[in-house]
């Protein structure tokens, strides 16, 4: 008996995770789950079988779809967390090219573009318009960042987000997000593990992340208006390092036009104009798109609470403050309202009216009340009028890809019926060859026509609610 205890200690000291059940004196190994030393290596043995070369299009697994998507929310997330950062960073200090918010954004910018290389080299996740959204808005982004550095260098300080440089940033941006969202559009209606309720969510949050990448800009105002305050009161934000690096820059003394320059670069009907057009048509497709009542109130509420709860952070630190754009509210508001509407090419100009109305109203009650950058009241004109040409522009877009959706579906045609007014592109299809390709293992495949069931298109039809 001495022998046998022996001898059991003795396997159970030489095998590994291993327990001993003395009632029925079996000898079994024991799972202790993966130690943090173990999950890289466990990811790229779940990974690696994946990285396989592959058209844009193929069929895809639910758990590697679910992965890639879930990437794209965490480089989003800290690309506006860097971004949101930077910009009162550069309201106080001078600019650094390794600061900490420019450190934070370069990470989520890594995650990008890995994902991008994924989705081109692999071909999963995405169908060949998506694919091509997010090469070419990666490579912009990636363009701008050496010319931008150039930039610096020499014309020295450039706060300003209106610059040339800084355009290509947002435009690259834009382009990712928007191949992000059709391809998220486009795949998550096919698995059943995604539900309907997830799936319009996530793309309500990625129309979010597209809000808030089209806004960027303006945010120069919304900061100037309240540094231009602070000299007023003779406690200027800016370290007087940076103001007189702009002073001399600009040739002149510290003095109030110098600040008003530096603050508020930009002509007063910019901001208005901006935020009423770029802004607004990018609710107006998201609510189209998504398809949901109260959408577009809802994106602009999740942005308007983001930079509410940013903002005593970024104040508690001793950074900058800013005018936080309650006005979106209203503006939300007048979209979804708009949409109560059933006549498709009736609605943008009733609609544009409502905005316009929102946008600018709204401005001045939180100009009354709080605080808001300088805006030109009188170019609400040319506000009203360019939102509605763009709304009639998108109602005409959707309804035509609507058409060629119901088309394709309707056929013995497979291959991709490109659709979704704000993600562009001309339909393409494919005649069916009868040669079903291979199944991978666990996949599922990528849809490559826009669901119907709850497509934006119904909405810009009929004026309904899914």
């Amino acid at each position: 008996m001495r022998g046998l205890a022996q001898e059991r200690r003795t396997l159970l000291r030489d095998i590994p995770d291993c327990a001993y059940n003395r009632r029925s004196g079996i000898i079994s190994r024991v799972t202790t789950g993966t130690t943090l030393k173990q999950v890289p290596a466990r990811v790229i043995e779940w990974a690696l079988p994946y990285w396989t070369r592959g058209e844009a299009g193929r069929q895809t697994p639910a758990d590697l779809f679910r992965v890639l998507y879930l990437g794209w929310l965490a480089a989003f997330v800290l690309k506006v967390l860097g971004s949101t950062w930077d910009v009162s960073w550069h309201f106080k200090w001078l600019r650094d090219d390794l600061a900490p918010p420019h450190m934070l954004n370069t990470v989520g910018t890594v995650i990008a573009v890995g994902l991008a290389i994924v989705h081109w080299y692999t071909g999963y996740g995405v169908d060949r318009l998506a694919s091509r959204l997010i090469q070419w808005g990666t490579g912009i982004f990636l363009i701008a960042i050496p010319l931008d550095l150039i930039n610096h260098r020499v014309n020295g300080l450039d706060i300003t987000a209106w610059s040339p440089s800084h355009a290509l940033l947002f435009i690259g941006t834009a382009l990712m997000i928007a191949g992000v969202i059709r391809g998220w559009y486009l795949g998550a209606a096919s698995y059943g593990v995604i539900s309907d309720r997830r799936r319009t969510i996530v793309l309500a949050v990625l129309f979010t992340f597209f809000f808030e990448n089209v806004h960027f800009p303006e945010q120069h105002q919304e900061y100037g208006v309240l540094e231009l305050a602070s000299w007023d009161r003779g406690q200027p934000y800016a370290e007087p390092s940076l103001l007189q690096f702009a002073a001399n820059q600009m040739g002149r003394a510290v003095d109030r036009p110098m600040i008003l320059k530096f603050s508020l670069p930009v002509p007063d009907y910019v901001y208005p104009v901006y935020a009423g057009v770029a802004g607004m048509i990018i609710l107006v497709v998201a609510r189209m798109i998504v398809g949901k009542r109260w959408t577009a109130t809802s994106i602009a509420a999740v942005y308007v609470a983001y930079r509410c709860l940013v903002w005593p952070l970024l104040v508690g630190t001793t950074f900058p403050p800013s005018a936080i754009p309650f006005f979106f509210l209203l503006a939300g508001l007048a979209v979804d309202l708009a949409f109560f509407v059933r006549v498709p090419y009736f609605r943008p100009v009733l609609g544009a009216a409502l905005v316009t109305a929102g946008v600018y109203g709204g401005l001045a009650l939180q100009d009354r009340l709080l605080d808001a950058p300088p805006y030109a009241a009188a170019s609400w004109p040319v506000t009203a009028a360019a939102l509605a040409a763009a709304w009639l522009l998108a109602e005409w877009l959707v309804g035509r890809r609507q058409a060629s959706a119901v088309s394709v579906s309707g056929s013995s045609v497979s291959g991709s019926a490109l659709s979704g007014a704000a993600l562009g592109g001309a339909a393409e299809t494919r005649a069916e060859t009868g040669d079903e390709p291979a199944r991978e293992p666990g996949a599922e495949p990528v849809p490559t026509t826009a669901p119907v069931r709850d497509s934006g298109a119904a909405t810009a039809s009929d004026g309904g609610d899914v």
